[in-house]
């Protein structure tokens, strides 16, 4: 006859036993926690138990009975339960060390599987849509127990571990259960809740041991500590409906589109409180108050997913389901966007996927392989920001980030995501010389991988949230990024047009003198308009890194440049396209923008800035309310030239039409007041000066035509009629007939 001790592992096999004391077992829920047994005669369950420090084990039954478990192996205990039943016998564990200290818990290995057989099958083909419900840190209640459940992808790894504040950070204490087949490591922890620490410990199959974050933690600590923190999915009461109708029901293309950058660390701190950051909170009524009064309709966000880089704005992400606790709480960020959508504000946000950062904590090599990179360097990293390249033929890596799109749409009521750094996914040879780059199976260099990852994208962000849209930011002429998927595009709403940004501020930084010779950068912009859903943005990337603010850029003295930003803006809003300004432009910042500090808002309330401001609001109030300026930016008949040749005169003309409106514009881009200068019109009547960027109380010299203009039988520029106008100096017209 077995003795008991014998007994209580006779149906186990020795080298499940050796692994979980050697610190290399990928199934302890199978040794371990509660299975039934028969011994003597008598039907019972077998509980089991590991600690490597105890010296004895009690297991404490629900009905009050504090039984002693045998030591098998050091650190090793099991005890045989008459009558009990896995799965309906409830107990908890005490562990007493060689001191007489005890340590009480639930067992985490009596549960069974949080992760249901279609979330495997999902997850296994990459199709889990919505994966952040599954893997990550969860609260959940199993069998009336309130605890945590763990889940994580590490399919080459040899034994995973939760290791947290809760378990003195020790892998030897709580290995997950490999579930077979998907590459997915899970665990359900009894006691654990908000705020609690934790990390994954994971042995590589060269038995090396690796301590990384959750790629889906819901929150992080805050650099330049590196550990996941324990949240759950947001609990937020959201008050955004109308808005959300709303949004259902809009085709943004013909709608008006004035976005207001933001860098949320930098926009506004509090200098009376050691020039903290502002939290999402304390930001939420400022900046709808000030986005409002400017007449943006939309805010977008740089990067709020966690970064430990504060240099990298937050490109560099290291918890891409985490929001940044640099400013609160997920709640506190959702608490911002409602009250900006109940303000009537939209919210597009940066996302990155097409580069995380080498931080050893995080993605990279994540299981002791190229996990979510490519192996081969000429294909997995980016030798200009020292980042690497996502696998985007790897399904779960295009689960993993399509997830993560959507999750950010789902779970924070994001209305928008713009794609950093596009061209970089794009194309194979991005930024690299021969020999640093493998073609594609066709010999040519463009990612097929990352273009059908980004038409997959694009589909699924479309097809589950009516309203939300895509941008891209990508700097090259690939073509149809804003084509239909289905027509062989990319399937973005917009792009950022790049050619627009640096031929305009090109042109701007020089002095009005030698402008004749640059007049086609103002112009060409409309030659390749229609091919794609344009945004203009003027952008963070155009005012930091050396590059000299908006400000600086402008020629002249105080006065001319900010006669010079009142005229950019003027070209600016009345030219098709979406519109785009980073934080600080609006009144015209003198110094280059700066991450690591406030915008300099006292320069806001100087009298001449004041005046800029004052110009923009009322030039932000007319784009939302003429829709002239955006019903028909992307149909051909709703803009012409008048007068695109000019260039001696430093002057261009054109008109807007849309919905049955229509507007004129003249642009003066010289400092030379231009008197009786005749400029074409299309219908006879009187053109009233809606806007005049000279006027006096925007800061100008308050040259115009006296509030509007009779227009006359003069045929010119091949228009039946004409208007004898005044163009101020360095500024812009608007006018409209009837």
């Amino acid at each position: 006859m077995k003795s008991t001790q014998n007994l209580l592992i006779a149906d186990v096999d020795p080298g499940l036993i050796d692994s979980l004391l050697t610190h290399a077992c990928a199934a302890p829920h199978d040794f371990l926690g509660i299975h039934p047994m028969r011994i003597k005669g008598r039907n019972g369950a077998v509980i089991r138990a590991y600690h490597p420090d105890a010296k004895e084990a009690q297991v404490l039954l629900a009905d009050g009975r504090e039984l002693e478990a045998e030591v098998i192996k050091p650190g090793l205990f099991a005890l045989f339960v008459p009558g009990a039943k896995p799965g309906k016998q409830a107990y908890r564990l005490r562990f007493v060390f060689s001191k007489g200290e005890t340590y009480e818990r639930e067992d985490p290995y009596r549960f069974m599987p949080t992760m249901g057989d279609l979330d495997l099958h999902l997850a296994g083909e990459g199709r889990h849509l919505r994966l952040y419900e599954k893997l990550g840190a969860h609260l959940l209640q199993v069998d009336g127990v309130d605890g945590v459940s763990f889940s994580v992808w590490a399919p080459n790894a040899a034994r995973v571990s939760l290791v947290g504040n809760f378990n003195n950070w020790d892998g030897r204490l709580l290995p997950m259960r490999r579930l077979v087949g998907t590459g997915l490591w899970e665990i359900f922890v009894p006691g654990l809740g908000r705020g609690d620490l934790y990390k994954y410990e994971i042995k590589t199959q060269d038995g090396a041991l690796r301590i990384k974050t959750d790629p889906l933690a819901f929150a992080m600590e805050l650099r330049p500590k590196t550990s996941s923190v324990i949240w759950g999915l947001p609990q937020y009461t959201w008050g955004d409906e109308e808005w959300m109708a709303r949004r259902a029901e809009k085709d943004w293309r013909r709608s008006p589109m004035a976005i207001y950058e933001v860098h949320l660390g930098s926009w506004m701190r509090a200098p009376e409180d050691d020039n903290r950051w502002l939290t999402y909170r304390e930001m939420a009524d400022r900046l709808v108050d000030h986005v409002k009064s400017h007449g943006f309709n939309f805010v977008e966000f740089l990067p709020v997913a966690e970064h430990a880089y504060d240099p990298s704005w937050g490109y560099q992400i290291t918890g891409f389901f985490a929001p940044t606790c640099r400013f609160g709480t997920p709640e506190d960020l959702c608490f911002l966007i409602d009250r900006l959508h109940q303000a009537g504000i939209g919210v597009i946000m940066d996302w990155v996927p097409g580069h995380f950062p080498k931080d050893d904590f995080a993605l990279r090599r994540f299981d002791g392989t190229a996990l979510y990179e490519h192996e081969d360097p000429r294909q997995g990293e980016h030798m200009d920001w020292g980042t690497l390249i996502f696998n985007y033929g790897r399904n779960e890596v295009r689960n993993f980030l399509l997830a993560n799109a959507l999750y950010w749409l789902d779970r924070f009521h994001v209305d928008s995501l713009r794609v950093d750094a596009v061209a970089s996914m794009v194309y194979l040879d991005y930024s690299r010389e021969p020999g640093q780059w493998v073609p594609n199976k066709y010999g040519g260099n463009e990612n097929l991988e990352a273009i059908d990852f980004l038409r997959e994208f694009n589909k699924e962000v479309y097809g589950n949230f009516p309203g939300a849209f895509t941008v891209a930011e990508e700097s090259t002429a690939f073509a149809g990024v804003t084509r239909p998927a289905h027509l062989g595009g990319l399937g973005f709403g917009f792009k950022w047009d790049m050619g627009w940004m640096n031929d305009t501020l090109r042109y701007f930084s020089k002095d009005p003198i030698h402008r004749r010779y640059h007049h086609n950068d103002l112009t060409f912009g409309m030659l390749y308009h229609y091919t794609e859903n344009f945004v203009l943005p003027l952008s963070h990337d155009e005012v930091a890194q050396g590059k000299g603010s908006l400000y600086d850029k402008m020629p002249g003295d105080h006065w001319q440049r900010l006669a010079n930003l009142r005229l950019l803006y003027t070209y600016m809003y009345t030219h098709p396209g979406k519109k785009l300004l980073f934080q600080g432009a609006e009144y015209g910042q003198g110094r280059e923008w700066n991450f690591d500090r406030s915008l300099d808002w006292h320069e806001a309330a100087e009298p001449e800035r004041g005046g800029l401001q004052r110009f923009f609001r009322d030039l932000g109030q007319l784009y939302q309310n003429e829709p002239a300026l955006f019903a028909r930016e992307l149909d051909p008949e709703g803009f012409y030239w008048i007068d695109c040749n000019d260039a001696d005169a430093g002057a261009v003309s054109f008109m807007r039409w849309g919905d049955g409106h229509e507007v004129l514009v003249v642009l003066n881009l010289t400092p030379v007041v231009r008197k009786g200068y005749r400029v074409g019109a299309p219908r006879p009547g009187w053109y009233r000066e809606v806007l005049n960027s000279d006027a006096s109380i925007y800061g100008g010299s308050n040259a115009g035509n006296g509030g509007g203009v009779q227009s006359q039988d003069i045929p010119h520029h091949g228009q039946p009629f004409s208007l004898e106008l005044t163009l101020p100096p360095l500024a812009g017209l608007i006018l409209k007939s009837g």
